[in-house]
């Protein structure tokens, strides 16, 4: 490989998509994934644990709509301004200390006592989520083949509604015996551990260290070239004066998504993100409180809640299947749009019980599966000196959404307004948002 006349561009790709994916590569991907897991159960714990926590602190359902709403407004943060620093110090040093803000945020919340705690301290798990969440779509991007980078996106970001699927498993087991605190004490201690894991084994971007050329760089690139099984190099290519300006800051990198280049993409996932966001999130919060408002007993609410993220996993690995055949954004659109239409079948459906899990199944296979797409078509929308900032902004921005669905779900419900009127309201976002992503072309 020659060091000096290639670009890092010609350079990593000689490296990542040429040749068959190696071990370390996959290391990457499954770590990456685990993690997202365990965010999954840390954020989403709340819905499980609603009732109780509801129950001890005398919380209408408006109240605790808002802590589920800061938690998110949190993701949004850390995904708008957290994420981004990720392009300007490296993925590896985000990541790490996002985990710590998640596990250290969600062992305090174990001991919370008022409201006050509750949303402060959720609202500071998100922002380590946030940021984590899309640090590791990029860092899944720029580890993996041209062919798969949709599917490993997928992949990675299916352990998010993994791990709010076992959020109700984990509960059966944890709650009888040291209640909601319990699933706290579990989740924050488990991640904490992860700081460890993510210290010892996550690698450096080696897009980032080839064109930001931090301090130590030939050494760290040569590290990792070695453990991908490849020729180390003599010297790193020299950055380009247009590299370079890149290299301006975090202010100068977010202005850049809405240059002539990039703008038209950027306020279309800004959009995208913002109204599936607000019809996921609504969702994911409210499924279990709803089922036991409608009369079913808490462990229905469970199932419901697990089979809505069972699916979603199955969905987002039929969206990575897909996505090796066909075109990208066409998919979500499918994905999307009927999951709005499964969302009204829902609302239709008589009340009985085993009809409805399988619906609320479909409903989360075809929605989390397409909206999982809009990180992979973020994640190939962007270069990568921008691609960290674009995929945290899109997020951060989008979840805008996440923020405001479970809060109006809440003055909805108080209001009076059952399950089944809330499906029918929130399938009108997921169809538009569907709609939109289909004029992205992307392939």
């Amino acid at each position: 490989m020659s060091n000096t006349a290639q670009s890092s561009a010609i350079l990593v790709a000689e490296v990542i998509d040429n040749g068959k994916a190696s071990a370390q590569q996959m290391l990457v991907i499954g770590l990456c994934m685990f993690l997202n897991m365990l965010d999954g159960f840390d954020i989403t714990a709340m819905a499980i644990v609603a009732g109780a926590v509801s129950a001890e602190l005398e919380l209408t359902a408006d109240r605790l709509g808002w802590i589920f709403s800061f938690a998110l407004a949190g993701m949004m943060a850390g995904a708008m301004l957290l994420a981004p620093l990720s392009d300007v110090i490296g993925r590896r040093k985000m990541i790490i200390a996002s985990v710590a803000l998640v596990g250290i945020s969600i062992l305090l919340t174990a001991n919370a006592m008022t409201l006050t705690e509750f949303i402060v301290l959720r609202f500071i798990s998100g922002l380590g989520a946030g940021a984590m969440l899309a640090c590791q779509a990029a860092l899944t991007a720029e580890y993996s083949p041209e062919k798969y980078r949709a599917f490993s996106v997928a992949a990675v970001t299916s352990g998010y509604p993994l791990g709010a699927m076992m959020t109700s498993v984990i509960a059966g087991y944890i709650m009888p015996d040291s209640g909601w605190r319990g699933m706290f004490w579990f989740g924050g201690g488990l991640t904490l551990l992860m700081v460890i894991v993510a210290w010892l084994l996550i690698p450096e971007s080696l897009k980032y260290l080839f064109e930001r050329h931090p301090k130590n760089a030939l050494a760290r690139v040569n590290k990792i070239l070695s453990k991908l099984k490849k020729d180390v190099l003599a010297e790193l290519p020299e950055v380009s004066a247009a590299k370079k300006a890149q290299k301006s800051g975090l202010a100068a990198t977010m202005l850049k998504l809405l240059s002539a280049e990039h703008r038209k993409v950027t306020l279309t996932l800004w959009t995208t993100f913002f109204l599936c966001f607000a019809t996921l999130y609504f969702l994911m919060s409210w499924i279990p409180k709803l089922m036991d408002d409608s009369g079913f007993p808490v462990e229905v609410g469970r199932q419901a809640f697990f089979l809505f993220n069972f699916g979603g996993v199955l969905g987002i690995y039929l969206l990575g299947i897909l996505s090796l055949r066909f075109k990208l954004t066409n998919i979500i659109f499918a994905l999307l749009f009927s999951s709005a239409i499964s969302m009204i079948v829902f609302a239709m459906a008589p009340s009985q019980q085993s009809l409805l899990l399988i619906i609320i199944f479909v409903v989360g296979l075809l929605q989390q599966g397409g909206f999982v797409g809009l990180y992979s078509a973020a994640a190939k929308a962007y270069p990568t000196d921008v691609r960290s900032t674009g995929i945290g902004w899109s997020i951060g921005l989008g979840r805008s959404g996440a923020v405001i669905g479970p809060a109006v779900a809440g003055y909805l419900i108080a209001g009076g307004l059952d399950m089944s009127a809330n499906f029918y309201i929130f399938a009108i976002p997921m169809a538009i948002g569907g709609l939109i992503a289909y004029r992205m072309h992307i392939r």
